[in-house]
């Protein structure tokens, strides 16, 4: 096991945590920067308010892009299981 194996295991790794939960991410982004602008258009200062939104926001988002996270998640893993053979021998 070379030092650049290692680094492409990390990289490929890495770049697989971007794409699982950079959507989830941009959704709350999203409906939080609009519950905002609404809070400062109406001046209704709650906390809680864009709570709420945000959770139904990721939930929905998981819901709707769950399989393909899940397909990425499986196609990855059953990369890393092909590869213990290379690391082992």
């Amino acid at each position: 096991m070379t030092p650049d194996f290692v680094v492409s295991i990390g990289q490929k790794t890495t770049l697989l945590i971007l794409y699982l939960t950079m959507p989830v991410l941009l959704s709350a982004f999203a409906v939080g920067l609009v519950i905002s602008i609404l809070q400062a258009a109406t001046q209704i200062q709650e906390m809680t308010l864009a709570f709420i939104p945000k959770i139904i926001a990721v939930i929905l988002t998981l819901f709707l892009l769950g399989g393909w996270m899940l397909g990425k998640l499986l196609l990855f893993t059953e990369e890393i299981f092909n590869l213990i053979p290379q690391v082992l021998g």
